[in-house]
């Protein structure tokens, strides 16, 4: 590669930073152009999940989808990731089999030889760290190092400004919520008083005044209809911020932490696979059957675990909850809710629930 398309390369990962764009597009963007320009032939970038061990992030470049798929799920924090996690230096390394933290790759993981890996730092703290590995013209150099060192740090960029949108967008869904209590006080519950007094003068006026009493259930109708379009009004377009910027796996995986935090039961994602980006309704359907799912496990079963997994099979993108409860209830108006949503979009809900031995919703979603 020659300077001119270095600097290219540079340029576009400089400019992905500052672009209106997920996070996870920014870090793929600075993982390609890592490679391009080292000239490796593998490259990855890592953000490590503190309460899963596992990674929030990890994309890669220089493998293909169906070799992704077939070495599984996303690595543990062990071996040498786990190095540039703990320790703020670069590794370069001539062949990584002899570093004394090496331990193993999957059966379908590329053979590594050589090796450079640059933590992602911003100040004192660790926030992820890029991988090259099997470089095509020769070993590592300090050049390469320090290019790398660059890329890292628009890396830390993009990161730092993802916690600080996700702050600003807590304080949005608030003021949100704050503007929609005072809209639902100041006009939807307005209506339904109204609409209370109309209902009760028009059973006063049964009896004595069929004529009037029809006049009142006429006043009622036309109340009910008001408060009906004021409420659509103020929801319509209230969809998953989380959803609608980073996608249903973003999202859910969020959803799953909070409420791995906040109860007794231990709740988990597993995403076994690259998710793909659906329409907005699908999207929407997913992230709102596994709500409804996951409140059930959580407030109704008695769940001890619940595991939550997304992943594609055929031409169906698949969200599976599972817990170990006691069941659905005889009667759930949430499944109802579920099977709706499942139908709105093409989409298949098998539930499979037995007394005592928990409860499985699997919704499934043509892509």
């Amino acid at each position: 590669m020659d300077a001119r398309e270095e600097l290219r390369a540079l340029s576009s990962a400089v400019l992905a930073v500052t672009a209106r764009r997920s996070v996870r597009e920014v870090l793929q963007t600075i993982v390609s152009a890592a490679r391009r320009l080292l000239n490796a032939r593998y490259a990855a970038l890592g953000v490590p999940d503190a309460d899963t061990g596992s990674f929030a992030e990890f994309v890669v470049d220089g493998v293909s989808d169906a070799q992704w798929r077939l070495i599984g799920p996303l690595p543990r924090q062990h071996g040498l990731l786990a190095v540039l996690l703990r320790e703020p230096e670069p590794l370069r390394l001539s062949d990584i089999r002899a570093h004394p933290r090496f331990e193993y790759w999957p059966k379908h993981h590329p053979e590594l030889r050589d090796f450079l890996g640059m933590p992602i730092v911003h100040g004192s703290d660790i926030l992820g760290a890029l991988y090259l590995a099997n470089k095509r013209d020769g070993a590592f150099s300090q050049d390469d190092e320090d290019l790398l060192r660059i890329l890292a740090g628009h890396a830390a960029i993009a990161l730092i400004n993802a916690r600080l949108y996700e702050r600003s967008r807590e304080l949005s869904v608030l003021e949100e919520r704050d503007r929609i209590a005072r809209e639902l006080h100041d006009s939807v519950a307005q209506k339904l008083f109204s609409l209370r007094l109309s209902v009760d003068a028009a059973t006063a006026l049964v009896a004595r005044d069929p004529g009037r009493a029809t006049s009142q259930l006429a006043t009622v109708r036309a109340l009910a209809a008001e408060a009906s379009d004021e409420l659509r009004s103020i929801v319509v377009g209230l969809r998953p911020a989380d959803v609608a910027a980073e996608g249903l796996d973003a999202a859910l995986h969020k959803q799953v932490r909070l409420l791995d935090q906040v109860h007794a039961a231990r709740v988990t994602l597993e995403v076994t696979d690259p998710v793909p980006r659906l329409s907005p309704a699908c999207e929407d359907a997913a992230y709102r059957m596994a709500q409804e799912a996951l409140h059930n496990a959580l407030r109704h079963s008695s769940a001890r675990t619940v595991a939550v997994r997304l992943f594609a099979v055929d031409s169906s993108l698949v969200v599976e909850v599972s817990d170990d409860g006691l069941g659905l209830p005889s009667s759930d108006l949430g499944l109802t809710s579920m099977r709706s949503r499942a139908d709105a979009v093409g989409g298949r809900l098998v539930v499979s629930s037995n007394p005592g031995t928990g409860t499985t919703v699997r919704l499934e979603v043509p892509l």
